[in-house]
């Protein structure tokens, strides 16, 4: 099966964990106003925003082609957060949450075109995150790196708060920012076995 293989997200992570697994696609962002989406469910509102990725980018992409679009929010005491808006919403957030837990949800929007025909499946992975007790003195030494302010739940476990996670429940990779189990069967759903997408070649060097 030849098709473009496009990832509809800015996300550095998400195009990491894709590569790491073997599939090299290619990105298009989608330039959907976030900020304009709402739902009162936090699960619900990160599906609807990963759809409307990719329902943005579709619009843009001629012939066959398997799209992959993903937004992710987190669930803290019943409410949404996504990216701050600054630093001391970045500050105020991690007050807040230190010593807590939250979901993170992550919804996934998978397309595939093939021969002028579509289909596509929508779904939403969500994984438990327990946050560690963090000081006023780190929380924004944090901050002062930027990191939160660019990121979903204003948190990484890739990366500089990957020391402020103290554990998960579900599949870790969804809160890097895809579900790659997921989205394997998403795939197969619609027809597309995952070994199909690795890059030609692959092997472990």
């Amino acid at each position: 099966m030849e098709h473009r293989l496009i990832l509809a997200s800015a996300s550095p992570a998400r195009l990491q964990q894709l590569r790491s697994a073997g599939l090299e696609p290619e990105v298009i962002i989608s330039g959907v106003d976030e900020d304009a989406i709402h739902h009162a469910r936090p699960d619900l509102l990160a599906r609807e925003l990963a759809n409307a990725k990719g329902a943005a980018v579709l619009e843009r992409v001629e012939g066959d082609a398997i799209l992959i679009a993903c937004d992710s929010v987190l669930e803290f005491e019943g409410r949404a957060h996504g990216k701050p808006a600054g630093p001391e919403q970045a500050i105020a957030h991690w007050h807040r949450i230190r010593g807590g837990q939250g979901v993170l949800h992550t919804g996934h929007c998978v397309v595939v075109r093939s021969g002028g025909r579509e289909k596509t499946q929508s779904r939403i992975a969500s994984t438990v995150v327990k946050f560690a007790d963090l000081t006023s003195e780190e929380i924004e030494a944090y901050v002062a790196t930027g990191e939160p302010l660019v990121v979903a739940g204003g948190f990484t476990m890739d990366g500089f708060g990957g020391a402020f996670v103290t554990g998960v429940e579900g599949d870790p990779h969804n809160v890097i920012g895809i579900s790659l189990p997921l989205l394997r069967q998403m795939l197969l759903d619609l027809g597309v076995t995952w070994q199909s997408l690795w890059r030609p070649g692959l092997t472990v060097e």
